[in-house]
This record gives C-alpha cells, sequence and structure tokens, in this order.
C-alpha cells in the first residue's frame, strides 16, 4: 500500500498495534558496538512491521563495518525531521507525494554516482520520476516494489470451474456467475477509504489511463482543467468508473460498514472470492487460515487480455539528506543494503520484488500470478497515490458508490484540482 498519509485506518497503523512493542525495542535499542571514535548514524525507516528486521540487518552492517554504528529511528513522522534541520543520515521511506516534496527542495542528496544505483532496473527507477525530480539528481534509490491485484480464493473458483479472467466480459461472467451460486464475488471495506482508492479505483483506471502520464498533463495543464481540456477526470475517468460502477454491485452487502480487518477476516473464513488487496493482506489473512489456498491476478477491464497490467508502489526507496554530517558512512550504508544478498532477501521475505536487475522472482505462490507483469513492466502506479490528501478521494468514492454517481465524482475531483491549481499558481 503501499502511501502518503491519508484518511480512514492505512495498513501501516492497523500493523503498528501489533508492532508496537518490536517498534519500541528496536527504536530504543542501543547499537550492539561503538568503537571509540567511531561514527554514529541515524536510520530512519518507516515501516512498524519491518522494524525488527531492518534492525538485524543495522546490526550485521555494524558488524562487517567497525567503527560505524547505527541508530534505527523508527518515529512515524519524517516532516518534523526536516524542520528542525536533523534529518535521519539515512532514510527508507515509501516513494510518494509526501517524499517528493523532498526530492523537489533538493534537499535529498544525489546518489547516481553509488555502485548499486547502476544496479536497479530503469523502469522501476522511472517510477520514482513521476512524482518528483530535482535536475542533475538521482534522489532517491527503489529498494522495494509493491505489486498489488485481485486476491482470489483458489478453492472457490476450482469449485465453480471458474477460470481466472483475462477480459472485463469474463471478469463479469465470473462475478455473475459466483452471485448465482450465493456467494460473495468481491469482499469490500468501504469504512476504511484508503482501500477504495487504493482498490476499486486504482485497479479501474490503471490498465485504461497512464496514471503517471495523465498526472503529469493535469499538473501541466493549471486551472485549464474540464470536460473540454485536454486531459481532465471527468473525460479520461468516464469508462474507468463504470468499471468501478459495476464491480461495486458485486461487493458485500454491508461493505459500507466493513473496515480492512473486517475484510481480511471475512476472506480467510472463505466469505467471498475475491479481494482488491495488495501483498500487505496475505499475511493478515494468513492469520486466519494459513492452509487457504490464494492466488492473484490483474483486474481486466478491456477486451484485449494484453491490456491487463498489475499496480505497483515503491514501498521503500533509500535515500540520504544533504544535511548529513556523514555523508560517507551514509554512503556505506545504502551500498550494504542495496548488496543483491540483502535487497533481495528482504523482498522475498516480505512479499514484495527487489527492484535490482537480473533479481530472483518472487517464490510465494500466492503472487505467482503477478510476477511476468512485474517482470516485462506491465505495471501503473495507482491514480489514487497522486491525488494530494487535500482532495478526499476515498470520501468521494464511498458517496459515488452508495448513489451510483460516478460522473458527479469525476466532476468533483476536476473543480477540486482546478482550485488547488489556482493556489499554487498564487503562492
Amino acid at each position: 500500500m503501499s502511501s502518503h498519509v491519508r484518511p480512514g485506518l492505512s495498513r501501516r497503523s492497523f500493523l503498528a498495534g501489533s508492532a508496537a512493542l518490536l517498534a519500541l525495542g528496536a527504536a530504543g535499542c542501543a547499537p550492539s558496538s561503538r568503537a571509540a571514535g567511531g561514527v554514529t548514524l541515524r536510520f530512519y525507516e518507516q515501516k512498524q512491521e519491518v522494524v525488527a528486521y531492518f534492525d538485524e540487518l543495522l546490526r550485521r552492517f555494524e558488524r562487517e563495518r567497525p567503527g560505524i554504528a547505527v541508530v534505527h529511528d523508527s518515529t512515524v513522522a519524517i516532516a518534523p525531521q526536516f524542520v528542525r534541520n536533523e534529518p535521519a543520515d539515512v532514510g527508507c521511506f515509501n516513494d510518494n507525494l509526501e517524499l517528493a516534496r523532498y526530492v523537489e527542495r533538493g534537499v535529498l542528496g544525489d546518489l547516481s554516482d553509488l555502485p548499486s544505483a547502476r544496479t536497479v532496473r530503469t523502469d522501476i527507477g522511472e517510477l520514482t520520476d513521476q512524482y518528483a525530480t530535482y535536475p542533475g539528481r538521482t534522489s532517491v534509490l527503489p529498494y522495494s516494489l509493491a505489486a498489488a491485484g485481485v486476491i482470489y480464493n483458489k478453492r472457490i473458483f476450482a469449485d465453480h470451474d471458474l477460470p481466472v479472467p483475462a477480459t472485463w466480459s469474463q471478469f463479469v461472467d465470473v462475478c455473475e456467475e459466483l452471485r448465482r451460486a450465493g456467494i460473495t464475488p468481491v469482499y469490500a471495506t468501504d469504512r476504511d477509504t484508503w482501500t477504495l482508492w487504493q482498490g476499486l479505483f486504482d485497479y479501474s483506471v490503471g490498465s485504461l489511463v497512464a496514471p503517471g502520464e495523465f498526472f503529469r498533463r493535469l499538473t501541466e495543464q493549471g486551472t485549464d482543467v474540464g470536460p473540454d481540456s485536454p486531459v481532465s477526470f471527468e473525460k479520461d475517468f468516464a469508462v474507468p468508473m463504470e468499471r468501478a460502477r459495476t464491480i461495486s454491485t458485486y461487493f458485500n452487502e454491508d461493505h459500507a460498514v466493513r473496515a480492512y480487518a473486517d475484510g481480511n477476516l471475512a476472506f480467510g473464513r472463505g466469505e467471498a472470492a475475491m479481494y482488491l488487496q495488495g501483498p500487505w493482506a496475505l499475511s493478515q489473512i494468513a492469520l486466519v487460515d494459513p492452509d487457504l489456498e490464494i492466488g492473484t491476478f490483474p483486474l481486466p477491464v478491456s477486451e484485449d487480455p494484453d491490456d491487463r497490467q498489475v499496480r505497483v508502489n515503491i514501498d521503500l526507496g533509500l535515500w540520504i539528506p544533504t544535511a548529513s554530517t556523514h555523508q560517507e558512512e551514509a554512503r556505506e550504508l545504502v551500498e550494504f543494503l542495496m548488496r543483491p544478498d540483502v535487497i533481495n532477501a528482504y523482498n522475498a521475505d516480505n512479499l514484495a520484488y527487489s527492484t535490482l536487475q537480473d533479481a530472483p522472482p518472487q517464490q510465494d505462490e500466492r503472487l505467482a500470478g503477478l510476477q511476468e507483469y512485474v517482470d516485462r513492466a506491465a505495471f501503473y502506479q495507482g491514480a489514487g497515490t497522486f491525488v494530494p490528501t487535500s482532495i478526499p478521494l476515498g470520501n468521494y468514492l464511498q458517496e459515488a458508490i452508495r448513489s451510483g454517481d460516478f460522473e458527479s465524482m469525476l466532476r468533483t475531483l476536476d473543480a477540486d484540482w482546478r482550485r488547488l491549481a489556482g493556489r499554487e499558481a498564487t503562492v
């Protein structure tokens, strides 16, 4: 999920409860060794659920590089560090609109001359540029790529002799067959708005509209946004939102009051055939039924099977602030974390994909259906990740699903974007 801060419960806040003790322990843990006169680095890592994992990596780095100690900073917010001009020496953060602010301001250093920078897949590295760039710099090294599609219950599909759909009409046929059999086709959790824009919105848009290109052109238009402008929500997202409207008719009846945790529980119990969620949900589903046979496929939204793509986000990216007084040591830590044996193992263990060239495939069978799309870069960053938090996309989706009026939602998005562009023009 990807994932700048958004309304509703995020998956990080959901997981933070179970990881709280680990986070507190790791954040307050003294480095295992401090050589006299050595350097102490601060490493900021955002994802609470992998604090313990990274803490072990940092201890390993200390053993391999005597004289450098690393304090693991796992506080939630990034902004206060930069406001106080005291950012961590190395950051490991979601690549999103929040991080883009610091890229644009030039407060993140250039990593292009690091040997590891040349090992990153170009098509993945280009994803970071869709949010922001700084002239002449590679500010962020993509570390972990999360790929999301439709999670489905293999047993239900097999029991009803259903194929994995490759076209939009096949998907609708599968949903109709499931409904006739008395099975909820798609489990939705509207109470947590991030699950709507990450799933329903992003999946419906991504294979029909190139989100990065759309938002680049939308930004260039400034306040000229509407049905007659070169690009607009009302015009370009009309067909995708027709798809979204249809999909929403196959939701569980109580979708409006169900939250993310409810969805994981219900899907784990076999109460629905499909679930529009990412790999972060798999570990929670496994807590309910570790033997549940699960697969994942990209949502088809056209009649051409070759149009299928998966939603991705750079779940973690590495960066070094220009304010760090330990640039050389910080770069050593980045190079250690980018080593194939380190980065590939992290992504394999955490249900993500390595960003390196010639990286091994993700071995988890639950994600096998997405591998070929990641391999050939048949992916897109979710459209919802380009919408700033000042525009309440999730709430708009809640209302559109209830009313069935997605057209009004798109006109509202255009109006909001015009106002946003107008404010930015006067700054």
